[in-house]
Parts: C-alpha cells; sequence; structure tokens
C-alpha cells in the first residue's frame, strides 16, 4: 500500500493531499510512505516568504508562482495559518490569494495550520515539504504565519529565506533589534509606493553593513566569502587574471529589493535573486551544508517531541507525581529528584531508538 501510494503521487495531486492529511494527523501509516519517498527527495528548492502580518506575503508569493510559472518550473506552496489560542481552529485562507493558480496542473497550493507550534511555521511543515520534494515540484515555497522577532524556525527549513518588510513598522532602532532580520538571503520592501520604502532599504542596508563591521556570525556572510573563493578558482583554472578582493567577499550584504506585489512590480528581479542565491548555494557546499544543519535540526526536534511524549503516558507521569511528593516531604532535594526524572527520560529515550 505504501509503495504503491508513493509513485501514485507523481501521478496524481489528490495521492498527493491524502499523504499531507495523514502528515498533520500524525498518522503512522504517513512513515511507510515518506520513507519510500526517500530517494526521490533532495532536488526541489525550498524558499521561505517570511516577515511581520500584513506585509503582502500571501500577494507577493501569488505573483512569485506567476513568474516562475512563465519560467517553466513546477511550484508547490505551503501556507502555514495561524490557530486561535481558544479554538484551536484555523481559517486556512492564505490559498485565496492564490486561487488564479488553482486550475494550473503546474501548481500544488495547501494550507497547514500552526495548531499552536511557535517559530512561524507547523509542525507538519518539514514533512510536508519533503513530499512536495519527492512529487518532482522545482520550487517548494514555504509561507510563514506573520512574524515578529523571534519566530525563526523558517531558516532550519528553507534553502533560501525571503525576509519582507514594508514602510512604516517602526523605527531603525526597531529593525536592529529584530531577530528574524539576522536569518534573510534576500530582503524585500513590499508596498514600495508607500511613504518611507526607500528608508527602510537604507536601514536593512546599515544595520547588515554595521553587523559586518562588527564581527557579526552573519547567516550571508560565509556564503559570500564561498562564492567568491569559487569565482576566483573558476577564473584561475580558465588562464584568466583576477584582481582580488582584499576582504574576500566578506563585506558583501544580500540584495534589498523594492515591489509592489500588488501590480506585480519588481516580483521578477526579486525572482531573478532567488534563483541565483540557489545558484550561489548549488556552486558551493552551503547548500549541503545548509541542508545537514537543517536535518541534525528536525532530528532533534523529534527526539524532543518523542521524549515529550512519553512525560505524558502514565507511567512517566506515575514517576513525576513521585518525585514531586518527595520533595514536598523533604525525603529528597529538588535537585536529586530531577536527576532521578532525568534518568527515567534517558532510559526512555534508549528504548526509543531500540524500538
Amino acid at each position: 500500500m505504501s509503495e504503491r501510494m508513493a509513485l501514485n503521487i507523481l501521478d496524481n495531486p489528490r495521492h498527493l493531499a491524502r499523504l499531507i492529511t495523514m502528515i498533520e494527523r500524525q498518522d503512522p501509516a504517513r512513515i511507510e510512505v515518506l520513507k519510500a519517498l526517500h530517494d526521490k527527495t533532495g532536488k526541489a528548492h525550498v524558499v521561505g516568504i517570511t516577515g511581520p502580518p500584513g506585509s503582502g506575503k500571501s500577494t507577493l508569493t501569488d505573483k512569485i508562482i506567476g513568474e516562475l510559472r512563465n519560467r517553466g518550473r513546477r511550484v508547490a506552496v505551503v501556507a502555514i495559518d495561524p490557530s486561535s489560542p481558544f479554538t484551536g481552529g484555523a481559517i486556512l485562507g492564505d490559498r485565496i490569494r492564490m486561487m488564479r493558480h488553482a486550475t494550473d496542473e503546474g501548481v500544488f497550493i495547501r494550507s497547514l495550520a500552526s495548531r499552536g507550534h511557535l517559530g512561524g511555521l507547523s509542525r507538519a511543515a518539514a514533512e510536508t515539504v519533503r513530499a512536495l520534494d519527492a512529487a518532482a515540484y522545482d520550487t517548494v515555497i514555504i509561507e510563514t504565519v506573520g512574524v515578529g522577532q523571534s519566530e525563526i524556525d523558517i531558516v532550519r527549513c528553507a534553502d533560501t529565506v525571503v525576509l519582507v518588510a514594508v514602510p512604516g513598522l517602526g523605527d531603525d532602532i526597531q529593525a536592529i533589534k529584530a531577530g528574524v532580520m539576522e536569518i534573510g538571503d534576500i530582503f524585500c520592501v513590499n508596498k514600495a509606493d508607500r511613504d518611507g520604502a526607500e528608508r527602510v532599504v537604507r536601514e536593512t542596508r546599515a544595520m547588515m553593513e554595521t553587523a559586518i563591521m562588527n564581527g557579526a556570525n552573519t547567516r550571508f556572510s560565509g556564503l559570500y566569502k564561498a562564492v567568491y573563493e569559487h569565482t576566483v578558482q573558476q577564473a584561475r583554472l580558465r588562464g584568466e587574471n583576477v584582481q582580488e578582493d582584499p576582504h574576500g567577499g566578506a563585506l558583501r550584504i544580500p540584495p534589498v529589493l523594492l515591489t509592489i506585489a500588488e501590480q506585480g512590480e519588481g516580483v521578477s528581479v526579486l525572482v531573478d535573486e532567488i534563483l541565483a542565491h540557489h545558484a550561489m548555494l548549488s556552486d558551493t557546499e552551503w547548500l549541503l551544508k545548509h541542508r545537514h544543519e537543517n536535518t541534525m535540526w528536525e532530528l532533534r526536534n523529534a527526539v524532543a517531541d518523542n521524549l515529550l511524549g512519553w512525560l505524558d503516558n502514565a507511567n512517566a507521569h506515575s514517576q513525576l507525581a513521585n518525585a514531586a511528593e518527595a520533595v514536598l516531604h523533604k525525603d529528597t532535594d529538588y535537585y536529586q529528584a530531577l536527576a532521578q526524572v532525568q534518568e527515567g527520560i534517558i532510559a526512555a529515550g534508549l528504548r526509543l531508538v531500540s524500538d
């Protein structure tokens, strides 16, 4: 059943949609299907679109889809919608802005509820991306929920991160302290017809230049150094004279672009930069480096989730209750009780690995 479903995913979007539903529901049967698809993964360019609420991410994503389709690429979109903290429900409405692509066989759009998962993504996002990758989509776009200053999980899932900003969200101090500013590979100032757009561009560039001059460990500096070294090496192999950069490409900053998504202005240049970034990653070892780090992060989180699940079972609850009672009755101190509980967690982890 799993192998047959895996084969059908390439030919029938309904089977792909069914698999993603299984992923959302954490259906154990999904694992065999995903295992059967494993050898077909690793080819898609995963692009993250992130930014604050109201920055126009969905409209911009819609225009990016159109531009990529004009260039002959098959595109899948995972739109993460926030879940209500009270009812747990989600509108799943981002796809409404992309409805013009609904009849295009080269486009697949799926909304996922965040279901309380912090970081701007959904717990099902990584497995969903792997399923779409296996289904032979050239580009998989992940549109995050509206983020603030700490929702940066997208950097652990995407090859290329486009950070969308808009004028009027705060001064340069806000920009400097915003953690999301440290994760962008491409910066896009949308709604550029508003007053203050050029100011946002200047402040964003100044922030990155300051970070470089202060020796900050930015996401982009290592890539640009590797690209510079690769370019010099290729030029020398061709016998060309190279005027070397004394800084080795270390002072280069990512592009900061202006777009008006509603009118499609600037989207073609944005897509050029997205594809150019993927080419830089592929020409160096940074694509594999990013994906290695991302896989480590996903494995770590999966192990943590499994152990948290163990803490919810009756046996663990009993151990926690006994430890708490021993602390309250002064039979042991808090830290000895903690050590005992941790020993139980380690034993549970070893059982999970052996299983």
